[in-house]
């Protein structure tokens, strides 16, 4: 007779936020949002305000107030650190791999298995990406690992969708759209490439690296609407500025101790919100490079969401009133018949296929991306 007795998930060891630098470096200026007024009457318009020069200048800024909870962050911080303990022959199997040729991001990336600009020193990075937990997607990768965890998975993501949902709604108000204009075209239950990132970088030696250039992910932007990254300690994620410079990326700002805001997010603009708002909404280029070197001695992990369009949703850009006015967009543009319709999953699954079906991260400077009449530099260093 089966047991009625649920079994719990397993206890997992507690990952240690690494302290933050105490080296002096040039760092971003990132706005700070604290969204905890969100559904306050009047607070949804002076937050758009506050975030309009962030989106339109740097493309990336850090929220505060989001509504999560130390543990919870914590939790898939240690979710996370036991899946990349597991042995390789565990983790790297067939049945669990991205798919690249496809343009498929679900499931696994392994360490040391791609070159690094054209050299024999290979990538240090290693990411899982867990897919929405839909009916739809029931036969996509799910590395059993997970398993004992979905639930919780399932709830962190759904939170996290409702964070970037906000977010949407603010830059819906800056475009002069209605509220919900972009926010309902990233539905969780509805199919998109939506996915939780899982990943860790494995530190790399001084003669290695130089290389390398110091390069730990050569300069990109992100390929979807919005990507939210939870506090990262560990110095290494530089933007490049509009007058040329990398200047890195700070943890989220907290009023005390070494340990930043757990619960903060940093958070940045991807492609397909740029095409949709004709740039006026900016999608960075950024890169990971070696951190100071009273950090290279761990391990860092990272905790990510990826929020992309509705599979079937066209991401060409929108007619609105603000992008009129500015000329960006002309009367007829949205949904004209002589503009290739580009959708979500089109774009996104060309570009990761793009960028990870190979056997090499080279330089790519000067070169570009295109899907359609949608074209981007794929690496504007």
């Amino acid at each position: 007779m089966p047991s009625a007795i649920s079994q719990s998930p397993p206890r997992l060891r507690k990952w240690e936020r690494p302290l933050k630098t105490a080296h002096d470096l040039p760092w971003a200026d990132i706005k700070v949002i604290d969204i905890s007024t969100f559904d306050e009457p009047g607070e949804k318009e002076k937050l758009a305000e506050q975030l309009r020069d962030a989106v339109h200048k740097t493309g990336f800024f850090s929220i505060t107030g989001t509504g999560l909870s130390d543990q919870e962050v914590q939790r898939q911080y240690d979710i996370g650190q036991a899946f990349f303990d597991l042995p390789l022959d565990k983790k790297n199997l067939p049945e669990y791999r991205c798919d690249f040729g496809s343009g498929n991001y679900f499931g696994y990336r392994a360490a040391y298995e791609k070159k690094i600009m054209s050299t024999d020193i290979t990538n240090i990075e290693e990411s899982f990406n867990v897919p929405k937990i839909i009916p739809q997607y029931e036969n996509e990768v799910r590395h059993p690992f997970f398993e004992p965890y979905r639930s919780e998975i399932e709830d962190f993501s759904r939170k996290a969708l409702n964070i970037a949902s906000k977010i949407f709604t603010l830059f819906s108000l800056i475009l002069e759209l209605p509220p919900d204009y972009i926010s309902s075209r990233h539905a969780y239950d509805a199919p998109s490439e939506d996915h939780l990132r899982y990943m860790t970088y494995h530190p790399r030696s001084v003669a290695d690296d130089a290389k390398v250039a110091n390069t730990w992910s050569r300069a990109h932007t992100d390929f979807g609407s919005l990507t939210l990254l939870w506090n990262q300690n560990i110095a290494g994620l530089q933007i490049k500025t509009s007058t040329g410079e990398w200047k890195y990326v700070p943890p989220v700002p907290t009023d005390g101790g070494d340990g930043g805001d757990t619960t903060g997010i940093i958070c940045n603009v991807g492609d397909t919100l740029s095409f949709w708002s004709a740039g006026y909404l900016k999608s960075t280029t950024h890169r990971v490079v070696r951190p100071p070197e009273d950090q290279t001695h761990v391990d860092r992990l990272g905790l990510f969401y990826f929020v992309r369009p509705g599979d079937d949703v066209d991401i060409k850009p929108v007619a609105s009133p603000l992008l009129k006015r500015l000329g960006l967009v002309g009367e007829r543009q949205e949904g004209e018949a002589s503009q290739e319709k580009v959708t979500g999953l089109q774009y996104v699954r060309e570009r990761v296929k793009s960028y990870h079906n190979h056997s090499d991260y080279a330089d790519m400077k000067g070169k570009t991306f295109r899907v359609g009449d949608l074209e981007i530099e794929d690496e504007a260093d």
